[in-house]
């Protein structure tokens, strides 16, 4: 009969010591998962930060770009402005030199 308690209590000890060993395992495969995805989302962090970074970038060129343009824009529509002035002013000399000629 010992012998008998002996093997049922040194099997409920295999048993339990197997039981607490496959927990451990289960939580240890539990938080190498919750790591990995915790690893994977900071990644992806990372790369969304980093394209935010990219795209203000861009944004910055194409708005610096854009500027150039409105600004050569103006400048072109200023120096045609002068140029009609000029012809204007121009026009009205040889118009006054014209009436003059006729006078004499």
């Amino acid at each position: 009969m010992k012998s008998i308690m002996k093997n049922t209590t040194l099997a409920i000890l295999t048993l339990s010591a197997t039981f607490f060993v496959g927990c451990n395992e289960q939580k240890g495969v539990i938080e190498d998962k919750k790591e990995a995805t915790k690893d994977a989302i900071d990644h992806r962090k990372a790369v969304v930060d980093t394209a935010a970074k990219d795209a203000k970038k861009q944004t910055d060129i194409d708005a610096t770009v854009e500027k150039a343009k409105i600004e050569a824009k103006k400048d072109a529509a200023q120096a045609q402005l002068d140029a009609d002035k000029k012809k204007a002013d121009a026009q009205a000399a040889f118009e006054k030199a014209k009436l003059d000629a006729e006078k004499k």
